[in-house]
């Protein structure tokens, strides 16, 4: 709702935002809005995102604990343009509940480069991303045994996209943290990622 015109109900995409005010193209009204970061853990599959944001989410009500498979399971994924419809639509879920003065933290894996390339980008103070780590045997083990992985494509994929984030500090530019998770349980996984959220946010 953010980019909705309270004026004359214009709600067309093509907002001007400047600072933590959005300015109508059709009638020039300005309205002011909450501008907040936005926060991305990723990883690779069986790093353990989804259920370190779920530990999150019992442990602090600071933080607005999300999960971006919600658009994978209900949009098209099959090209970059897809992708990036999602990324957008993740903006925009996030931008309108950071209005009750919560900043969201979301789950995604993959096309983390589109967090630059995206039209609501404008709508944050700024987009933190960081990387949950495991290393290769853990991984390998939570793949077949957590999650009963077999694939083989699927798991070299999985380390190679976790040695990326260990070897590395950006993703085409958009930069990130790492959590080496390996060694934690799920709740000190969890405590760490609220720890480096709101670090973010004082």
């Amino acid at each position: 709702m953010v980019e909705i015109c309270p004026n004359c109900g214009n709600y067309d995409y093509d907002k001007t935002v400047e600072k933590s005010a959005v300015t109508c193209p059709k009638c020039s009204h300005t309205w002011d809005f909450k501008k907040l970061p936005l926060f991305i853990v990723t990883g690779a599959s069986g790093a353990g995102k989804s259920t370190t944001l779920q530990a999150l989410q019992q442990m602090t009500d600071e933080l607005v604990c999300l999960e971006s498979d919600i658009f994978y399971n209900a949009m098209p994924h099959e090209t970059s343009e897809d992708y990036m419809a999602q990324t957008e639509l993740l903006m925009a879920f996030s931008r309108d509940i950071m209005q009750c003065g919560k900043p969201t933290i979301w789950s995604r894996a993959g096309n983390i480069q589109m967090l630059s390339r995206a039209y609501g980008t404008r709508f944050f103070s700024d987009i933190f991303v960081l990387a949950l780590t495991v290393g290769e045997q853990e991984l390998r083990r939570r793949m077949a045994e957590g999650r009963g992985i077999t694939d083989t494509g699927w798991i070299q994929s999985s380390l190679d996209y976790d040695r990326y984030f260990r070897e590395h500090d950006n993703i085409e530019g958009v930069p990130y943290d790492t959590l080496e998770v390996s060694g934690l349980t799920v709740e000190e996984a969890a405590r760490e990622v609220g720890r480096w959220a709101l670090s973010k946010l004082s």
